[in-house]
C-alpha cells in the first residue's frame, strides 16, 4: 500500500510540474505571407528589371514577404505579340520561372484588354477595320497561344480587362464594336480550352461604384446562365485617401462573391497626391499637365499624411479579413514606392508614397501593424 501511494505522489509531482512548468514562447509571423498565411495570398507585381534579375533588393523583398505575383506589362498583348504572329516570350518565361522557383501562386495579366494592344490587333494590311470573324480567330490565335504555353504553370488568369464603365454599360471598345458583348464570353471560352484546370477572372477598377457593379454582377450572371467558367472577380484597389468609400467597396465583396466566385483584390495601391479629375477612375489614356501644386510631397511626406496612410492601410486589411473566407488574394501593384504607377499617371513626374514598402525597399512602420492585425 505505501508503495502504491508513493507511486501516485510520483505520478501527482510529475503531473503539477508538467502542468505549471512556462509555456514555449510562440514566434508570431514577421512577414505578409507568413501573416495570411491560410487566410488569402499576398501578392505584388513585377516589373522588367525584377524579371529580368536586376533589382535585386526588390526581389529579396518579394521573396521574403510575397506567395504570389503578377506581371505588370510584360504579358500585355503589346508586347507579348507586338506583331501579327510574333511572341515574344522572353520576360513572360522568366516571370513564370521566378513563381516557380519560388513556390508562388502565378497570375497572368492580360489577355484581351482595351488598352496596350497593338494597332494591328483591329486593322487588315489596309488599315481598315477586320471582320468580326477575324477579329474573333485573332483573338483566339492570341489566347490559346499564350494560354496554351504556360497550361499547368500558371494557375489563374485576367481574361478580361475593364470592359464596364462605371454606369454600368459595356465599353465601347474595338472589341466591343467588332465583335459585341460576345467577346468576353468568347475570351474565357478560348481560354478554358487552352487550359481547362486554370482560373479565370474578369478584372476591373472603381469596383465600388454601384453602377459598375451591379453592371458586372449582371455580366457574370449572364455568362453563367450561358454555361461559362467564370472562376473570379478581380476588384482593382487603386484607392485614395478619401475614396472609395469603403462600405461601397465592401458592397461589392459580398455581391460578387454572392455569384459564387472568388474575389480578389488586385492592383492595390492608396495614392497621397491630389487628383486632378475624380471621373476617371483608373483609366491609363487619361493624362494632365505637370503642375507644382499637385506634387506638394517631392521633398517627403508629413507625419500628418502618414498618419492618414497608416489608417486607411489599416482600415482595407481590417476590411480584408473581415470577408477572408471569400477573398482569395490581395496584390499590390508594384513592389516599392519607386517602381509604382502613381509617380507618372496621371500625371508624369510626380513623387507618390502608394506601396507598403518605400524607395530603399525598406518595409514602412504600417506593414508591421497590418501583420500584427492578422496574428491578432
Amino acid at each position: 500500500m505505501r508503495a502504491y501511494i508513493r507511486n501516485i505522489c510520483v505520478l501527482a509531482c510529475a503531473f503539477y510540474a508538467v502542468a505549471c512548468t512556462p509555456a514555449e514562447k510562440v514566434e508570431k509571423p514577421s512577414t505578409l505571407k507568413d501573416a495570411f498565411a491560410g487566410r488569402f495570398y499576398i501578392g505584388a507585381a513585377l516589373d522588367s528589371v525584377q524579371i529580368n534579375g536586376k533589382d535585386t533588393a526588390a526581389i529579396r523583398v518579394v521573396q521574403e514577404q510575397f506567395n504570389a505575383i503578377v506581371p505588370e506589362n510584360c504579358m500585355k498583348s503589346e508586347n507579348i505579340q507586338p506583331q501579327e504572329g510574333m511572341f515574344d516570350f522572353a520576360l513572360p518565361d522568366k516571370f513564370v520561372a521566378f513563381g516557380e522557383q519560388n513556390d508562388m501562386f502565378v497570375t497572368g495579366h492580360t489577355l484581351i484588354w482595351h488598352s496596350q494592344t497593338p494597332p494591328w490587333f483591329f486593322v487588315d494590311s489596309l488599315g481598315n477595320d477586320v471582320s468580326r470573324e477575324v477579329m474573333i480567330e485573332r483573338m483566339k490565335t492570341h489566347i490559346e497561344t499564350v494560354v496554351g504555353r504556360y497550361k499547368g504553370r500558371i494557375k489563374g488568369w485576367d481574361v478580361v480587362n475593364e470592359a464596364v464603365l462605371d454606369d454600368g454599360s459595356f465599353r465601347q471598345s474595338k472589341f466591343f464594336q467588332l465583335v459585341g458583348d460576345d467577346f468576353i464570353r468568347l475570351a474565357f471560352e478560348f481560354a478554358h480550352e487552352a487550359d481547362p484546370d486554370a482560373e479565370l477572372y474578369y478584372n476591373d477598377y472603381s469596383m465600388a461604384n454601384p453602377g459598375k457593379r451591379e453592371g458586372v454582377v449582371a455580366m457574370v450572371k449572364k455568362l453563367q446562365q450561358e454555361g461559362v467558367r467564370i472562376d473570379g472577380i478581380g476588384m482593382q484597389a487603386h484607392i485614395g485617401l478619401e475614396h472609395p468609400d469603403i462600405n461601397e467597396f465592401e458592397k461589392s465583396i459580398e455581391a460578387f462573391s454572392a455569384l459564387g466566385v472568388k474575389v480578389m483584390i488586385t492592383e492595390l495601391d492608396l495614392t497621397l497626391l491630389p487628383f486632378p479629375d475624380m471621373n476617371v477612375g483608373a483609366e491609363v489614356s487619361a493624362s494632365f499637365e505637370y503642375q507644382q501644386q499637385m506634387d506638394p510631397y517631392k521633398e517627403g511626406l508629413p507625419d500628418s499624411v502618414n498618419v492618414q496612410f497608416e489608417k486607411r492601410y489599416l482600415d482595407f486589411f481590417n476590411l480584408f479579413l473581415k470577408h477572408q473566407d471569400v477573398i482569395s488574394r490581395v496584390t499590390q501593384w508594384g513592389v516599392n514606392d519607386a517602381q509604382s504607377w502613381r509617380n507618372y499617371w496621371p500625371i508624369d513626374g510626380r513623387t507618390d508614397y502608394p506601396l507598403l514598402f518605400d524607395r530603399d525597399n525598406n518595409p514602412k512602420p504600417v506593414v508591421a501593424k497590418i501583420i500584427e492585425l492578422a496574428n491578432d
